[in-house]
């Protein structure tokens, strides 16, 4: 169909595997550890915010965050990776891959370090402060996401892109997994040396001055793994398939993946100058033949990311709640208060460990074989399942004797997420728009994802409270209970399955087959003919 595909763009889609392929993936991989580090770390530190800033004397219970201030701690790092998504997205289509990463790894490790530096004694500055250098976190974040799925997709060879693009990503559980390992280490050593008895004996003494030290020892670590990987990041060179195709430099671009694949590469000038001259490679983004051609994959990729985060951020940001709900973490005024750190990260390191982690895994190891569009479909109905049956038998689930099969449930929910829709959503728009706004559209797929995720963040921290104002937490009016948000949840993941049918399989097919790019007149007339069926075909045929 492509037949005036360049040599340069033709040797990565044949190459076989090597060492580069592994190194791109390391260094966009850190990246995404990164990312799941800092966002996620947070709420295992957000109970400890609580006791050290919002003590009252007298109290039954230690103190927890305002809603208010509880929703912007959580919810401030998605809205700044919202808009960094949609700014870098952009500004990676326009300025070029290589050159927009190294300022978004710059900015994750300066806001990492400053958010545990938030200035001030008082609650009200260290919350503001924290809020702001959070949200410029979170900024930095977000242009890692259409960025490192971009440079991987370019790099990577048809036959295994999908496993390499869902490698990256997959770092994510690791950064998932390593925020709550870290905290373990670090309550634990306070932990030993502050031996202070739990808040029901002595309300002041549970939560130690240096108790302060831990939650900015943990947020601080995240810009480790982020300046580690700067200097590799830097070193590699732009895409083939930007300095090609976007900024129209075939010379550079067969020197270049020249040196990566260590073979010699044609740079074809004149048909670089011919390609960009094709209507097929002109249009915009707001332009009648990009809706025509990829207005409907658009909205497949923007609309089942934004259904499975707003499931995927509200259980993680609220499974500390519902961990302690059936039991599995003691009420909170039976713990001092690093104590209470230590069991929130050893709850969540479990779950990540069992289901997180291998889920992703998973998907790299079948993507290619099952596709994409099998996998998210899956994913999306086990999902379904799995929340109903938490759901609707909710009680029989926070008797004592059934703790463990709720945990082995609620951990199969992760695991079909992330062997799931967790990482075809972000493995789809890598691949299947033109490489001139192919950063753009990935960044605002992933930006309709980070809605849904402030729409979980947000509205579960009231929705998840208990149906009876004077059991819910402090300062939050009564929601609708756990039973009937897993209830929500589980409608949400189904309406993810009809919205899987928008979107187009990959599998096999080069980034230029996929985005009907680099055709000639004839096959730009047979794609004429043939864009109906295109349009509408999401599984392959054979």
């Amino acid at each position: 169909m492509a037949k005036d595909q360049l040599q340069v763009l033709n040797a990565l889609d044949l190459a076989k595997t090597q060492w580069y392929h592994f190194t791109t993936i390391v260094i966009a991989g850190m990246g995404f550890f990164t990312d799941a580090y800092d966002l996620f770390c947070i709420s295992l530190v957000t109970k400890l915010l609580g006791r050290i800033y919002y003590h009252v004397d007298g109290a039954a219970k230690p103190g927890t965050l305002p809603p208010n201030v509880s929703a912007a701690v959580n919810g401030v790092a998605l809205c700044g990776t919202l808009a960094g998504q949609l700014f870098f997205g952009w500004l990676g289509d326009k300025m070029g891959r290589k050159r927009v990463y190294g300022m978004t790894l710059m900015l994750m490790v300066i806001a990492s370090v400053a958010s545990g530096l938030s200035f001030g004694s008082n609650a009200k500055s260290v919350m503001a402060t924290l809020c702001f250098f959070r949200f410029w976190l979170g900024f930095g974040i977000g242009g890692d996401y259409p960025l490192s799925a971009t440079i991987m997709s370019e790099y990577a060879n048809k036959k295994t892109r999908g496993a390499f693009i869902a490698a990256v990503f997959a770092m994510q559980g690791f950064g998932i997994l390593a925020g709550g390992i870290f905290a373990i280490i670090i309550a634990s050593a306070f932990k030993s040396r502050f031996d202070v008895p739990s808040y029901e004996v002595d309300a002041v003494g549970s939560t130690v001055p240096q108790a302060d030290y831990v939650w900015r020892i943990i947020l601080m670590v995240g810009a480790l793994p982020a300046a580690l990987t700067y200097y590799w990041r830097m070193k590699m060179p732009e895409t083939a398939r930007y300095t090609a195709l976007v900024a129209k430099n075939a010379n550079q671009a067969a020197k270049d993946m020249s040196k990566v694949l260590q073979v010699d590469i044609e740079a074809e000038p004149q048909k670089v100058e011919r390609l960009a001259q094709q209507p097929a490679n002109s249009f915009g983004l707001f332009s009648k033949e990009f809706l025509r051609r990829h207005g409907l994959h658009l909205l497949g990729t923007t609309s089942t990311w934004f259904l499975l985060d707003i499931a995927f951020y509200s259980q993680n940001l609220f499974q500390k709640d519902i961990f302690s709900a059936i039991g599995w973490i003691p009420p909170a005024k039976t713990m001092n208060a690093i104590e209470e750190v230590f069991r929130i990260a050893r709850a969540q390191t479990l779950i990540a460990l069992c289901s997180t982690v291998p889920g992703y895994w998973f998907t790299v190891a079948l993507i290619d074989k099952m596709g994409r569009f099998a996998i998210q479909l899956m994913g999306f109905f086990f999902m379904t399942v799995f929340m109903f049956a938490l759901a609707i038998p909710y009680n029989h689930w926070t008797h004592k004797n059934n703790r463990i099969e709720f945990v082995v449930i609620y951990s199969l929910t992760f695991f079909f997420a992330n062997f799931g829709p967790n990482s075809t959503t972000f493995v789809v728009p890598a691949e299947i728009f033109p490489a001139r706004l192919r950063s753009t559209c990935h960044g605002i797929s992933a930006a309709s994802g980070k809605l849904g995720a402030i729409v979980g963040a947000f509205g579960f921290l009231y929705l998840a409270q208990n149906q009876d104002k004077s059991k819910a937490d402090a300062g939050y009016p009564a929601g609708i209970g756990v039973k009937n948000s897993l209830l929500v949840l589980g409608g949400i993941n189904f309406l993810g399955i009809l919205f899987t049918f928008l979107v187009p399989e990959s599998k096999g097919k080069s980034l230029e087959e996929m985005s009907r790019e680099n055709e000639d007149e004839n096959g730009e007339m047979q794609e004429l003919e043939h864009s109906s069926s295109y349009n509408k075909r999401t599984v392959p045929l054979s």
